[in-house]
């Protein structure tokens, strides 16, 4: 155990998530969401396909996937060997329609087996308020479940897809974080979250680890970035460290990369990822 103890271990292992978890100061969390704003300021919103895979665009976000104690929660979890498959940003604008409607992160990621944790950390407080995520506990255990897909321009996800299985919203449960703070939660976890009708923005960066023994079956490749031990299976096309905040050739990485990911999230669709 690194950072988490047993209980919360077992909670995870029993409830299919455990938050929260102090991964850094609010300082530290502050001058991160000042890094995103001053990009924004510059050059507009962090949406469309910037906001998928942006550990390849900025070197800040890909200092912030190998955050020591962010990979000590994650290898209480899954292990020592740890790849970072994927990164989004989930951004609610105050007094804004967008949602993320209630669905299983598995769906359409093609990643065998579900060994896969998504660390979602707040870069601002993230409150009932302003649309803080809310869980169904031990639904992971469900394994996959069907969903459709709506494409609903206010929904978050990729596909607007959600679940079509009845569910039951009293037993949700929502998890609250402070900046700096982060929830873990499995990738068969059913989840949602509703619009931010408040005055305040709502800033979460989802960073999705992988043990190195899961494979991409969806897709002939697709990329990951080894963010701590070793791996001997190679599964995954190594990824690239951008050289520079927005450079050229980490646009043009990115570009590939996001572009084959796409493919994986997209297929069967017939459209495109949505920008």
């Amino acid at each position: 155990m690194k950072v988490l103890t047993q209980a919360a271990i077992r909670q995870y292992q029993d409830d299919g998530y455990y938050a929260p978890i102090r991964v850094m100061p609010r300082q530290e969390a502050d001058a991160l969401r000042g890094e995103l704003e001053t990009f924004e300021a510059g050059a507009g919103a962090m949406a469309g396909k910037l906001r998928h895979k942006s550990h390849l665009l900025f070197t800040w976000l890909n200092d912030l996937i190998r955050h020591p104690r962010i990979l000590d929660a994650v290898e209480d979890v899954i292990g020592p060997n740890i790849l970072c498959w994927g990164s989004s940003f989930f951004i609610k604008e105050p007094r804004n329609p967008a949602f993320v409607s209630w669905h299983q992160d598995s769906t359409y990621w093609g990643l065998d087996p579900a060994d896969v944790v998504t660390a979602w950390v707040a870069l601002s407080d993230s409150t009932p308020e302003n649309g803080a995520m809310r869980v169904i506990p031990a639904s992971h255990k469900l394994d996959q479940v069907p969903h459709r897909d709506t494409f609903s321009p206010e929904n978050l996800l990729s596909r607007g897809q959600e679940v079509m299985v009845e569910v039951d919203e009293h037993q949700a449960q929502m998890l609250p974080l402070s900046a700096g703070e982060m929830s873990l939660h499995h990738v068969r976890l059913i989840h949602g979250s509703d619009p931010n009708p408040s005055p305040y923005r709502r800033i979460g960066f989802a960073i999705r680890y992988i043990p190195t023994t899961v494979r991409q079956i969806a897709g002939t490749h697709d990329h990951a970035t080894l963010v701590r031990g070793i791996d001997t299976y190679g599964h995954f096309e190594p990824e690239e460290r951008p050289d520079a905040d927005m450079s050229d050739r980490a646009v043009a990485f990115h570009a590939a990369v996001t572009g084959a990911h796409a493919k994986i999230l997209m297929r069967e669709t017939g459209k495109e990822m949505r920008v």
